[in-house]
């Protein structure tokens, strides 16, 4: 008899088994998939750690998160600054001083805003309603056009004015020339990657993959006084009311028989007409990595259908009220607490999904 049965090899499993474990309780970690570490998962590929399920940067601004996952990994000096581009023309991302320069040959901060100001204007927007009139209040409608519309109905498989105007505002503007994507004061990649890391993580710990628990329920679900479930809720309850709705990437992977493709880690492609949104050059997460080969990755953004893997949540009307259905079902079923991004229904960069693992370890233990 295990005190804690826990359903998914991922980081919120990880995390809450180790902590678990280290104050004394047996945990037992399950996971459907052939692997651990769930989407983060690295597998090395010509002494490349390729990220299999699409680019995991990690970053944070929470000391606390940066010194625990130190713990378990060396990270590297990689800093995001992705690169996008439309038809023969090439921007800086994101948005700041480099891709108005390139945009409209602006040299000032002072320039830009005016001319962000100019096209705002010109749109006539007051309170933006929906994704498209968000954006072009942000960036003015030449970005717009050329970086975001195309790419976003291609990532979401919507008509820009369908989406929700708070999707944008996860994109940073600036008015200085700095290409690193994210604000967060740490930034870095684990130099042998995140299955490495993962697995210090579960250091001792009883780990079985290939398991499907939702096929073997009674089986497992009578070795553990507690079950920690970080798989989809609606899947867990049947999807009695109806499946909740997500975004899903295919991956086309191609090893290329040169020491380097695209010169970036990150290269998106922004025009509507092609089908990927991006290309991910896996040797360059690993800055000064030195190969004979490099391994790329086309994404192919889809919708999800069930029995595939899940990406991103659609936060929309419909998948709220659908959430809030199953979250009922999840508070009255005994013995099992349900996490992770899957189990929340939320999209969680990892530093959130490792701070919500350690506040349910602060809550449960």
């Amino acid at each position: 008899m295990y005190d804690y049965l826990v359903v998914g090899a991922g980081l919120f499993g990880a995390v809450f088994a180790r902590e678990a474990t280290d104050r004394g309780y047996s945990c037992l970690v399950i996971d459907r998939r052939s692997h651990i570490a769930g989407n983060a998962y690295c597998e090395d590929m010509y002494g490349i750690p390729v990220h299999t399920y699409g680019a995991h940067i990690f970053h944070t601004s929470d000391r606390k998160i940066w010194d625990y996952v130190n713990r378990f990994a060396e990270f590297n000096n990689f800093v995001n600054s992705p690169v996008a581009i439309y038809k023969d023309e090439l921007y800086n991302l994101p948005f700041n001083m480099n891709t108005f320069a390139r945009m409209w040959n602006v040299k000032t901060p002072a320039e830009a805003k005016q001319k962000i100001a100019e096209q705002v204007a010109e749109a006539g927007i007051t309170e933006p309603k929906n994704l498209e009139e968000q954006a072009i209040s942000l960036v003015g409608r030449d970005i717009y056009e050329k970086l975001v519309k195309g790419y976003t109905e291609k990532q979401w498989g919507r008509d820009c004015k369908e989406l929700p105007a708070f999707i944008i505002k996860r994109l940073p503007v600036r008015l200085i020339y700095d290409n690193n994507y994210f604000n967060d004061r740490y930034q870095g990649i684990p130099e042998k990657g995140y299955t490495d890391m993962v697995a210090k993580m579960l250091s001792g710990i009883e780990v079985r993959t290939g398991v499907d628990y939702l096929k073997e329920r009674d089986t497992y679900r009578a070795l553990a006084k507690k079950v920690i479930y970080t798989g989809a809720l609606d899947e867990y309850f049947g999807y009695c009311y109806g499946n909740l709705q997500y975004r899903m990437v295919k991956f086309e992977q191609e090893v290329k028989d040169t020491d380097n493709y695209q010169g970036n880690a990150v290269v998106n492609y922004t025009e509507r007409e092609i089908p990927y949104t991006r290309i991910i050059e896996h040797k360059h997460f690993y800055p000064g990595l030195k190969t004979e080969k490099t391994v790329i990755s086309r994404e192919y953004p889809a919708e999800w259908h069930p029995g595939e893997e899940p990406y991103y949540p659609i936060n929309d009307a419909r998948n709220a009220e659908l959430y809030t259905r199953y979250k009922e079902l999840a508070d009255r079923e005994d013995g099992v607490i349900f996490g992770g991004r899957l189990g929340e229904y939320k999209y969680y960069d990892m530093d959130k999904v490792i701070a919500s693992a350690l506040n349910l370890v602060e809550k449960e233990l």
